[in-house]
Protein backbone atom coordinates (compact mmCIF):
# COMPACT_ATOMS: atom_id res chain seq x y z
CA UNK A 1 0.00 0.00 0.00
CA UNK A 2 1.26 3.48 -0.89
CA UNK A 3 0.05 6.59 0.93
CA UNK A 4 1.13 10.06 -0.26
CA UNK A 5 1.08 13.16 1.95
CA UNK A 6 0.70 16.62 0.43
CA UNK A 7 0.20 20.12 1.79
CA UNK A 8 1.83 23.54 1.96
CA UNK A 9 5.07 24.09 3.83
CA UNK A 10 4.33 24.21 7.55
CA UNK A 11 1.30 21.91 7.34
CA UNK A 12 3.15 19.14 9.19
CA UNK A 13 3.67 16.62 6.39
CA UNK A 14 7.00 15.27 7.65
CA UNK A 15 5.81 15.06 11.26
CA UNK A 16 2.59 13.34 10.17
CA UNK A 17 4.49 10.91 7.95
CA UNK A 18 6.79 9.91 10.80
CA UNK A 19 3.80 9.52 13.14
CA UNK A 20 1.91 7.32 10.69
CA UNK A 21 4.91 5.03 10.14
CA UNK A 22 5.57 4.80 13.90
CA UNK A 23 1.91 3.96 14.55
CA UNK A 24 1.90 1.12 12.01
CA UNK A 25 5.17 -0.26 13.37
CA UNK A 26 3.88 -0.05 16.95
CA UNK A 27 0.98 -2.31 15.94
CA UNK A 28 3.45 -4.84 14.51
CA UNK A 29 3.05 -3.80 10.88
CA UNK A 30 5.73 -3.03 8.34
CA UNK A 31 6.03 0.59 7.18
CA UNK A 32 8.59 2.55 5.19
CA UNK A 33 8.92 6.34 5.04
CA UNK A 34 10.34 7.94 1.90
CA UNK A 35 10.77 11.65 1.25
CA UNK A 36 10.34 13.26 -2.14
CA UNK A 37 11.88 16.64 -1.46
CA UNK A 38 12.84 19.10 -4.19
CA UNK A 39 15.50 21.14 -2.43
CA UNK A 40 13.23 24.17 -1.93
CA UNK A 41 14.38 24.82 1.63
CA UNK A 42 18.08 24.72 0.70
CA UNK A 43 17.53 26.96 -2.33
CA UNK A 44 15.40 29.35 -0.30
CA UNK A 45 18.03 29.67 2.43
CA UNK A 46 20.85 30.10 -0.09
CA UNK A 47 18.92 32.74 -2.04
CA UNK A 48 18.11 34.56 1.22
CA UNK A 49 21.77 34.63 2.26
CA UNK A 50 22.78 35.95 -1.15
CA UNK A 51 19.94 38.46 -1.21
CA UNK A 52 18.58 37.18 -4.52
CA UNK A 53 15.38 35.58 -5.71
CA UNK A 54 15.75 32.81 -8.26
CA UNK A 55 13.70 33.24 -11.44
CA UNK A 56 10.56 31.07 -11.19
CA UNK A 57 11.41 28.96 -14.24
CA UNK A 58 14.96 28.25 -13.05
CA UNK A 59 13.80 27.32 -9.55
CA UNK A 60 11.09 25.07 -11.02
CA UNK A 61 13.59 23.34 -13.33
CA UNK A 62 15.94 22.52 -10.44
CA UNK A 63 13.09 21.47 -8.14
CA UNK A 64 11.50 19.30 -10.84
CA UNK A 65 14.72 17.41 -11.55
CA UNK A 66 15.28 16.74 -7.84
CA UNK A 67 11.63 15.87 -7.14
CA UNK A 68 11.34 13.51 -10.13
CA UNK A 69 14.57 11.76 -9.15
CA UNK A 70 13.38 11.29 -5.57
CA UNK A 71 9.91 10.11 -6.64
CA UNK A 72 11.38 7.53 -9.02
CA UNK A 73 13.75 6.23 -6.32
CA UNK A 74 10.87 6.09 -3.84
CA UNK A 75 8.70 4.07 -6.20
CA UNK A 76 11.61 1.72 -6.86
CA UNK A 77 12.01 1.21 -3.10
CA UNK A 78 8.24 0.71 -2.79
CA UNK A 79 8.29 -2.16 -5.30
CA UNK A 80 10.82 -3.95 -3.10
CA UNK A 81 9.00 -3.40 0.19
CA UNK A 82 6.19 -5.56 1.55
CA UNK A 83 4.14 -3.25 3.73
CA UNK A 84 2.92 0.34 3.92
CA UNK A 85 4.97 2.94 2.07
CA UNK A 86 4.37 6.52 3.21
CA UNK A 87 5.58 9.13 0.72
CA UNK A 88 6.24 12.58 2.16
CA UNK A 89 5.40 14.72 -0.90
CA UNK A 90 5.03 13.67 -4.55
CA UNK A 91 4.77 15.12 -8.05
CA UNK A 92 1.47 16.79 -7.11
CA UNK A 93 3.50 19.13 -4.90
CA UNK A 94 5.54 20.31 -7.88
CA UNK A 95 2.41 20.79 -9.97
CA UNK A 96 0.88 22.90 -7.18
CA UNK A 97 4.08 24.97 -6.96
CA UNK A 98 3.89 25.59 -10.70
CA UNK A 99 0.32 26.84 -10.34
CA UNK A 100 1.42 29.06 -7.45
CA UNK A 101 4.19 30.59 -9.58
CA UNK A 102 1.95 31.08 -12.60
CA UNK A 103 3.87 28.51 -14.63
CA UNK A 104 2.19 26.09 -17.04
CA UNK A 105 1.39 22.55 -15.86
CA UNK A 106 3.50 21.11 -18.66
CA UNK A 107 3.20 17.65 -20.12
CA UNK A 108 5.98 15.65 -18.53
CA UNK A 109 4.83 15.58 -14.87
CA UNK A 110 1.20 14.64 -15.71
CA UNK A 111 2.53 12.00 -18.14
CA UNK A 112 4.81 10.56 -15.45
CA UNK A 113 2.04 10.64 -12.81
CA UNK A 114 -0.18 8.60 -15.12
CA UNK A 115 2.51 5.95 -15.55
CA UNK A 116 3.70 5.54 -11.97
CA UNK A 117 1.88 3.16 -9.63
CA UNK A 118 -1.14 5.03 -8.29
CA UNK A 119 -1.14 5.61 -4.53
CA UNK A 120 -3.91 4.01 -2.54
CA UNK A 121 -4.65 7.41 -1.02
CA UNK A 122 -3.37 10.97 -1.12
CA UNK A 123 -3.80 12.57 2.28
CA UNK A 124 -3.73 16.36 1.97
CA UNK A 125 -2.89 18.21 5.17
CA UNK A 126 -5.13 21.23 4.83
CA UNK A 127 -3.93 24.34 6.67
CA UNK A 128 -4.65 28.05 6.36
CA UNK A 129 -1.66 29.89 4.88
CA UNK A 130 -1.48 32.30 7.84
CA UNK A 131 -1.11 29.42 10.31
CA UNK A 132 1.44 27.75 8.03
CA UNK A 133 3.42 31.01 7.99
CA UNK A 134 3.29 31.22 11.79
CA UNK A 135 4.61 27.65 12.12
CA UNK A 136 7.42 28.22 9.62
CA UNK A 137 8.45 31.41 11.40
CA UNK A 138 8.41 29.62 14.76
CA UNK A 139 10.65 26.76 13.63
CA UNK A 140 13.17 29.24 12.22
CA UNK A 141 14.84 26.82 9.79
CA UNK A 142 13.48 28.36 6.59
CA UNK A 143 11.22 31.16 5.45
CA UNK A 144 8.21 31.61 3.20
CA UNK A 145 6.19 34.72 2.52
CA UNK A 146 2.51 34.84 3.40
CA UNK A 147 1.68 35.57 -0.25
CA UNK A 148 3.71 32.59 -1.50
CA UNK A 149 1.98 30.26 0.95
CA UNK A 150 -1.45 31.58 -0.06
CA UNK A 151 -0.57 31.01 -3.73
CA UNK A 152 0.69 27.49 -2.91
CA UNK A 153 -2.58 26.71 -1.10
CA UNK A 154 -4.54 27.91 -4.17
CA UNK A 155 -2.20 25.91 -6.40
CA UNK A 156 -3.21 22.68 -4.68
CA UNK A 157 -6.91 23.49 -4.83
CA UNK A 158 -6.71 24.23 -8.56
CA UNK A 159 -5.14 20.86 -9.41
CA UNK A 160 -7.52 18.58 -11.34
CA UNK A 161 -6.44 15.76 -9.00
CA UNK A 162 -7.34 17.71 -5.83
CA UNK A 163 -10.96 16.50 -5.77
CA UNK A 164 -9.71 12.96 -5.10
CA UNK A 165 -7.40 13.97 -2.22
CA UNK A 166 -8.49 12.97 1.28
CA UNK A 167 -8.34 16.23 3.20
CA UNK A 168 -7.20 16.31 6.82
CA UNK A 169 -7.54 19.39 9.02
CA UNK A 170 -3.89 20.11 9.88
CA UNK A 171 -4.73 22.99 12.24
CA UNK A 172 -5.21 20.50 15.08
CA UNK A 173 -2.54 18.98 17.30
CA UNK A 174 -0.07 16.45 15.89
CA UNK A 175 -1.76 13.74 17.98
CA UNK A 176 -5.20 14.56 16.54
CA UNK A 177 -3.84 14.65 12.98
CA UNK A 178 -2.11 11.29 13.51
CA UNK A 179 -5.35 9.78 14.86
CA UNK A 180 -7.32 10.94 11.82
CA UNK A 181 -4.64 9.59 9.50
CA UNK A 182 -4.87 6.23 11.28
CA UNK A 183 -8.63 6.23 10.70
CA UNK A 184 -8.14 7.01 7.00
CA UNK A 185 -5.52 4.28 6.72
CA UNK A 186 -7.88 1.73 8.27
CA UNK A 187 -10.64 2.81 5.86
CA UNK A 188 -8.35 2.60 2.82
CA UNK A 189 -7.07 -0.83 3.90
CA UNK A 190 -10.65 -2.14 4.21
CA UNK A 191 -11.83 -0.74 0.87
CA UNK A 192 -8.69 -1.61 -1.12
CA UNK A 193 -9.29 -4.46 -3.58
CA UNK A 194 -7.22 -7.55 -2.74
Amino acid sequence: MIIVLTGVDGSGKSTAARSLVASVRARGGRALLVSNHAGRRVMSLAAGRLGVRLPARLADAVETVLRVGNVLLSHLRATRFDGLVVMDRHLHCQLALRRAKGLPRGRFLPWLLARLPQPDAILHLDLDHAEAHRRISARGTDSETLDDLAAFNRGYRELPEYAAFLRIDASRTAVEVAAEMDRWLAHVAVTKPH
